[in-house]
């Protein structure tokens, strides 16, 4: 009878293990702090380091309590159920290049978010937000800058999200570091809300 016991729980458990998703989902937490180094170091602010949120592991897919025997072999069976929290990485040559090529870029971009002439999109772009106060003769090279500066972020983002093997985080990596860029711009420079009104910080 014990045997019959064993048998109907372990092929219960293989069933289980069949069965078990493994669901990565978006580190916000992560991110929050990758961006914001990011944008601290390309707007050559210093980085004030926080710290980590507590209890900010996400959901568990498991019990954390002994549950006997089964349970530590199921463990033993699927262990990265229990590391569905992704390490979240910005440290690639690629994304090093495009911080270095936006952070050297930001010297000739700056004047222009002081006068008000380029701002902060909601999408984590900058645009031409007043072409009348650039003075006629730098139009050409401020939108050259503007154009630079987008296929840049664009490129950020993207490499961002290929570096932690998720191509499909870009949007919610994009809308990050659209929040990122506002919280760090200075006072007087301009951003567009969530409808797409431009405000001055």
């Amino acid at each position: 009878m014990n045997r019959f016991k064993i048998g109907g729980g372990l092929l219960s458990l293989l069933l289980l293990t069949a069965c078990v998703t493994i669901n990565i989902y978006f580190p916000a937490a992560q991110a929050e702090q990758a961006a914001e180094k990011i944008v601290d170091d390309i707007l050559g602010k210093e980085q004030k380091r926080a710290p980590a949120p507590a209890g900010d592991k996400g959901a568990s897919l498991l019990p954390q309590e002994d549950g006997g025997y089964a349970m530590r072999l199921l463990d033993l069976l699927i262990p990265v159920a229990r590391a569905a929290e992704p390490d979240f990485t910005v440290d690639t040559p690629q994304i090093r290049k495009l911080q270095a090529a936006m952070k050297q870029r930001n010297a000739q971009l700056r004047p222009y978010y002081r006068s008000g002439a380029i701002g902060f999109t909601r999408d984590a772009r900058i645009a031409i937000r007043d072409a009348g106060a650039v003075p006629l003769k730098e139009r050409n090279r401020v939108k050259k800058l503007v154009a630079a500066e987008n296929r840049d972020r664009d490129a950020l983002y993207r490499a961002i999200a290929a570096a932690n093997g998720h191509p499909d985080w870009e949007k919610q990596i994009r809308d990050t570091f659209a929040r990122t860029w506002v919280q760090k711009a200075d006072a007087g420079w301009w951003y567009q809300d969530a409808g797409g009104a431009w405000r001055k910080k």
